[in-house]
């Protein structure tokens, strides 16, 4: 290995340290996803283009990616903090659990929350101080958007800069930007192949919550938002599923036990056949077991917190493809 390839991987190391303990990973990943998007809507640009006309039409890319990004992100955000949106989802959750308490255990009835608070607490506890900041608003709000943004931008300058040709780049240059495409091919395999699995999943859920349940004449409130938390989550492997699946079941325990025995039933089933495609997608893209991933994750998690979960995934993917392409496995 040469001193500009050891160089390269101490820098990305740093790089990854920094991002993790400032907390800039909503700006790189939506760096990231401007960067791949651009890239894969790129190769359907024509061939025969001068350069001139092919600069414009990457820019034309670049500005429609990070709009529609930028359009669906706001629209997600805003429809959460609606009225109709996690508060309320967080009432029902609190409601529903107060309605159980009765038919509990007091052992058992005594640990859970009666209160939206007591309910934020418990979250607190349980995910250290990301959360409360997760709902911080005003100045952090607008500081995070602005990362995001600049990210976005970024992702967008570099994905132009691709295109440029780099036959004289220095080797160190050179080096750094094989870490580069390592960690961008890692981030679409996990995330993209990630969220494959999570629209199936919100899919299926819809299916369940919209068509199967009304069948019966049994409407679960909070039905939309249930779907919108599935797909949110289920960005997070193994985890999110758990973190949805819980919210449902309780909801649906609220209407009837049998309606929460059904619930339970429905979605060990669909998470079934879900354990072996995403052993297919993610595992076979990356080549990592679920074991793995999991492990990673709670190393990550210890050491960052709720970021570090998040990344866990990719920053794996990316260590692995780094080894394996060294020959160590």
């Amino acid at each position: 290995m040469s001193r500009y390839t050891t160089g390269s991987y101490l820098l990305a190391i740093a790089a990854v340290f920094l991002v993790l303990r400032f907390h800039l990973l909503p700006a790189v990943f939506a760096g990231l996803a401007v960067y791949v998007l651009t890239l894969k809507l790129a190769r359907h640009l024509p061939k025969n283009m001068n350069r001139f006309a092919h600069k414009v039409a990457l820019g034309v890319v670049v500005v429609c990616v990070i709009t529609c990004l930028t359009s669906a992100g706001a629209a997600i955000w805003s429809f959460i903090g609606s009225s109709h949106g996690i508060a309320a989802l967080l009432a029902t959750v609190v409601d529903t659990l107060g309605s159980l308490r009765s038919t509990l255990p007091a052992s058992v009835a005594d640990l859970l929350p009666t209160t939206i608070e007591g309910l934020r607490q418990q979250l607190l506890e349980m995910f250290g101080d990301h959360v409360q900041k997760i709902s911080v608003v005003g100045m952090e709000g607008i500081k995070v958007f602005a990362h995001v943004l600049l990210g976005m931008v970024v992702g967008g300058m570099a994905a132009v800069h691709h295109f440029k040709e780099h036959e004289t780049a220095p080797p160190f240059i050179g080096a750094l930007r094989s870490r580069l495409r390592t960690l961008t091919t890692a981030f679409d395999k996990v995330v993209f192949a990630q969220m494959k699995i999570s629209a199936l999943n919100a899919a299926l859920t819809a299916v369940y919550l919209l068509v199967a349940l009304p069948l019966f004449d049994i409407h679960l409130p909070m039905a939309t938002i249930l779907i919108l938390l599935t797909f949110a989550v289920g960005m997070l492997p193994v985890v999110g599923n758990l973190v949805s699946n819980t919210v449902i079941v309780v909801i649906s325990l609220g209407m009837s036990p049998g309606v929460g025995a059904a619930s339970l039933l429905f979605l060990v089933l669909i998470h079934k056949a879900e354990y072996f495609m995403n052993a297919r997608i993610v595992g076979h893209e990356v080549q990592a077991t679920a074991w793995e991933l999991l492990s990673a994750m709670l190393l990550m998690e210890a050491t960052f917190g709720i970021v570090g979960l998040v990344a866990a995934p990719v920053v794996y993917a990316w260590l692995k493809a780094e080894i394996k392409e060294q020959g160590m496995i």
